[in-house]
């Protein structure tokens, strides 16, 4: 890749395991030049079926990928925190200095289930890292923003726009929020001098799509690669090669959109 992010600085977050969108995201970031700064927190995946990484052997492969004069800063930090969103940001401020681009990639995962089992803790567990996290630290990053060109946002959703996810109410209402929220904070943002897209990376098996490390029975996963006209789940580059056209000069004219990336992926 060219090094069209030379000079920038980047917050990845969600970035605690060499299989996830996140440290994709972040190698394509730091081979385009930019000097990166990512959130881990490995208790919640220590809590999943694929297990956490090690945290120490994640960052490594990310400084390897570094270009001459990058850096790469590093925090832990759970999202589910009020002051987390600006904590955030202050903490890969004063680690590198003034940020370009937040790609809020993180998620919580499981604790969820049908309408019939929630609870407000349930409802509350995921707003409170995947919608309030987002919104605040985006709220931080554009205040230390001084209208320099190449300021970039992008958030994440999920599929619940183009089809049902019965099962995952708590997670689908907080995505769904920022996918519906993206036009008033990307109008807002603008003036700026801030681009702010949503995306959906569709099914990509980040290790939940295994077999042996699912959430899910086997069966379900068998239904579902089947929707993929090519034959294969997501990997965590596809969506990362989106992410890193978006924040660099080449996304410049994409303002307020929510974009699939899915392969194809057939909801019927």
């Amino acid at each position: 890749m060219s090094e069209d992010l030379q000079g920038r600085t980047a917050v990845v977050t969600g970035v605690s395991r060499r299989r996830g969108i996140g440290y994709a995201v972040a190698s394509r970031l730091a081979r385009a030049g930019a000097s990166v700064f990512v959130q881990h927190w490995a208790p919640h995946d220590a809590e999943q079926p694929w297990g956490a990484d090690d945290v120490d052997a994640v960052l490594a492969g990310l400084r390897e990928q570094l270009v001459p004069g990058a850096r790469l800063g590093a925090t832990s930090l759970d999202l589910a925190a009020p002051t987390a969103g600006r904590e955030l940001v202050d903490r890969a401020a004063d680690a590198l200095g003034h940020l370009d681009v937040l790609v809020c990639n993180h998620a919580r995962s499981g604790h969820d289930g049908p309408l019939a089992q929630q609870t407000p803790e349930m409802l509350d567990a995921h707003w409170a890292v995947n919608t309030r996290a987002t919104i605040l630290a985006t709220q931080a990053f554009a205040d230390q923003h001084d209208g320099r060109p190449g300021g970039r946002v992008v958030w994440m959703t999920s599929g619940q726009l183009l089809g049902a996810m019965p099962s995952e109410i708590a997670y689908a209402a907080s995505k769904a929020a920022l996918a519906g929220l993206t036009a008033s904070v990307a109008d807002d943002l603008i003036g700026r001098g801030i681009v702010l897209n949503t995306v959906n990376p569709g099914p990509v098996n980040t290790g939940y799509l295994d077999v042996d490390t699912a959430d899910r029975p086997p069966e379900v996963l068998e239904a579902v690669l089947a929707h993929f006209p090519g034959g294969r789940f997501g990997e965590p580059d596809d969506p990362a090669r989106l992410i890193a056209w978006l924040v660099s000069d080449a996304g410049r004219w994409v303002v307020g959109q929510v974009l699939s990336t899915e392969g194809g992926f057939r909801r019927w």
